[in-house]
């Protein structure tokens, strides 16, 4: 079986349609903004008529998540040699393999819970395009900081939604998960400082790809802590997940530039 296995190669059936994350961002009907659906942004809310369709795009979209990140996980699992990595980090990304495959049976249940069937939206690759990258610093980085962190966001936003709406399912369902992506995210901060204590050159590298991540998903606004953003930015439980009050506070302001500046 070989190592670094390309996003091209990830096996899907007929139901599936994988779109690059260069493709959505820019799509001409965005205009480079990635605010939920291209006609309606704003925070999911029961008395807005199109929240249950954006809800559903956005459910489908955890799915396809959650399945890119066992994929990645489980790729991290067997691509580097014990002279790369750690015995226990693969055990940590074993462990959260596991995770992510309850995770996709959660949310394959919640889709049909919604009202959507797999397939209905288009499968959106940057998860696991983040987990190819060949330094296993930079894949924690970008996987379990970054698009776990962002995960954190979505996890608690539609805890939220789920709430609001009194379905008692999603709320419960969310609040699950967004458990264990808080231990993933803390995986990624304490494995980050582990593989980098001896090379800071390596540690700002892999900062910076996490910062490049970041600011690609608050493109438009789409993760911040306005009123209208469909995401809102969960500063508690990212502290809990070890990231610091500064690192924090940059997400703030980085998702806030996007906010102001859709386009930029």
């Amino acid at each position: 079986m070989k190592t670094q296995w390309p996003v091209e190669d990830l096996a899907r059936d007929a139901r599936f349609v994988q779109v690059p994350i260069a493709d959505v961002v820019n799509d001409p009907r965005t205009g480079g903004q990635m605010r939920g659906n291209y006609e309606q942004p704003g925070r999911l809310t029961p008395d807005d008529d199109t929240s249950p369709d954006r809800a559903r795009q956005l459910m489908h979209g955890i799915f396809m998540g959650e399945m890119q990140a066992l994929e990645g996980a489980g790729r991290t699992c067997f691509d580097f040699g014990d002279d790369q990595v750690p015995l226990q980090l693969k055990l940590d990304m074993a462990r959260q393999s596991w995770d992510e495959a309850r995770h996709v049976e959660i949310s394959v249940k919640l889709i049909d819970h919604m009202g959507t069937d797999i397939g209905e939206f288009a499968e959106s690759t940057f998860l696991y395009e983040a987990a190819c990258n060949p330094d296993p610093a930079l894949r924690l980085t970008g996987v379990n900081r970054a698009l776990e962190g962002l995960a954190i966001d979505v996890f608690n936003t539609m805890r939220e939604f789920g709430r609001v709406c009194t379905d008692p399912v999603l709320e419960f369902c969310e609040d699950w998960m967004l458990a264990d992506e808080v231990t993933h995210v803390k995986m990624g901060s304490d494995w980050l400082r582990r593989l980098t204590k001896d090379d800071p050159d390596r540690l700002q590298l892999a900062l910076e790809f996490q910062r490049t991540i970041d600011k690609l998903f608050s493109l438009g606004g789409f993760r911040s802590e306005h009123d209208d953003s469909p995401v809102s930015l969960a500063r508690k439980f990212r502290s809990m997940a070890g990231f610091s009050e500064a690192e924090i506070e940059e997400i703030a302001q980085v998702s806030d530039e996007a906010y102001l500046d859709p386009a930029g």
